[in-house]
């Protein structure tokens, strides 16, 4: 690994802007000494506030850029008017030419993922790529994908799913190797769709040496880590994400409601304030935040796009670990071992 992580910020992505993008990167850079920053942006609007960030100056090389992509904008008019111009693009762009190690951006989604699908490219082997999230649970933390970049995927793409999100809980849990499962509607082999029923049948049938197959999860185990990595198609992850983001706010102005109901609930909140501190800790949605851009010849974190400068910091604390601890490499690993082993499974059935 190199000796600087070299992370490319759109520093006009999102739905506050540079204000935001600066401060994360400030708060990262304290955690992060070794990180070093390629930004992107109007220089109109970045070069002053610089200013107030020194640290953030003085670790970075800034690059100005005439067009900024709009968060409504459509991902072929993003693409259209943005390639090669837009802070978007220049910062996707940096980790193909080797400017940058990976890239983070807060702007729109759609946009996001149509430029980097069309400046780095899919991997060898792989059709679509796949956005996976962080997924806080009651053992930890499992990695969840898709989460919205496709609509449907048949068996064979849900197997490259379950290859890539398998390589990245490695990267990032450490965890030789991770178990996975396939969200469906029960755990029987019998129930869902054919598509997710072959993809079970093929994973068992392969056994393959990088991942443990555990075979069908259902909603309620996204919660308990039931497993390491959950694989799911984009229109089912998505919804699922945000419920799970809509009942963490439900559940956290429930609390506050009740808290401040009566004096009687105000003095016990007191004397229970570490514990509702340590709850607030584990649901804040900052400290997940970040989707993975998986299958592509480069890494491209997505920020929320609402998120402050505490969240942004975490969205390029999720960058650098995925430079540190290679996940391109074992990918690219991992599909190596999954088409040797397909290989001398269909020579075993020919």
């Amino acid at each position: 690994m190199p000796d600087k992580i070299k992370i490319a910020l759109d520093v006009m992505g999102g739905d506050h802007g540079p204000s935001i993008v600066l401060e994360g990167a400030d708060i990262a850079l304290v955690r992060h000494p070794d990180i070093r920053y390629v930004l992107y942006g109007d220089r109109e609007m970045v070069e002053p506030m610089l200013e107030d960030y020194p640290r953030v100056k003085q670790a970075s090389t800034f690059h100005h850029c005439e067009i900024v992509i709009q968060m409504d904008e459509r991902p072929s008019q993003a693409l259209r008017r943005g390639r090669g111009k837009s802070s978007m693009w220049q910062s996707i762009e940096a980790t193909k030419t080797g400017d940058a190690d990976v890239c983070v951006s807060a702007g729109n989604t759609g946009a996001l993922m149509a430029m980097s699908k069309f400046c780095l490219r899919t991997m060898a082997d792989i059709e679509r790529p796949a956005i996976a999230a962080i997924w806080p649970t009651l053992r930890g933390e499992s990695v969840v994908l898709d989460v919205g970049a496709n609509i449907g995927a048949d068996a064979q793409q849900l197997i490259d799913f379950a290859m890539m999100g398998g390589a990245m809980a490695r990267a990032l849990f450490g965890i030789e190797r991770p178990t996975v499962g396939l969200l469906n509607i029960g755990e029987e082999d019998i129930k869902g769709l054919d598509e997710v029923k072959e993809a079970g049948r093929m994973l068992r049938d392969f056994d393959l040496p990088q991942l443990h197959y555990k075979g069908f999860v259902e909603g309620d185990d996204l919660g308990t880590g039931a497993v390491d990595v959950v694989v799911t198609e984009g229109f089912s992850g998505n919804i699922a994400l945000k419920t799970a983001e809509g009942t963490a706010k439900q559940l956290g102005e429930y609390l506050r409601s009740a808290m401040s109901r009566t004096l009687m609930s105000r003095i016990g909140y007191l004397f229970a304030k570490s514990a509702f501190d340590r709850l607030r800790e584990k649901m804040d949605p900052r400290k997940v935040n970040g989707g993975v851009f998986l299958g592509l010849n480069g890494i491209v974190i997505k920020s929320h796009g609402g998120t402050d400068g505490e969240g942004f910091a975490g969205a390029i604390g999720l960058a650098y670990d995925m430079v540190k601890n290679g996940l391109t490499e074992k990918i690219e690993q991992d599909l190596s071992v999954y088409h040797k082993n397909r290989f001398a499974v269909d020579e075993e059935n020919a």
